[in-house]
């Protein structure tokens, strides 16, 4: 019985972190871009997103996954301790840009 509660709970904080994520999603898409969900560790309080289209390769794709969407869970849900972001992948600069302000830049390696 306690194990379905504990199940209970974990599914009740993804589902507060995806009403959230929803939340933010149509600020990220006016500027060309996505939002998603990719993980929610309710254990460790790490959440982990992905930004795509032009927010991928937008200069402040960092800040905005730290400065908004981490304070932004933080401020809401008590148990969030970190926000890690990831970046969609794009090779196609011309896609890239179709998606709105932003654009693929390559990375040397």
């Amino acid at each position: 019985m306690c194990e379905t509660m504990d199940q209970a709970g974990r599914e009740e904080k993804i589902e507060a972190v995806r009403r959230l994520i929803e939340v933010m999603r149509p600020a990220v898409q006016s500027d060309g871009g996505d939002l998603l969900l990719k993980d929610v560790d309710t254990d460790s309080g790490i959440i982990e997103v992905e930004l795509q289209g032009a927010c991928s390769s937008c200069a402040i794709s960092t800040s905005t996954i730290k400065l908004g969407v981490e304070r932004i869970l933080k401020s809401k849900l008590n148990w969030v301790k970190e926000v890690r972001g990831q970046v969609e992948e794009v090779e196609d600069i011309t896609f890239s840009a179709s998606l709105g302000r932003g654009s693929y830049i390559p990375v040397r390696r």
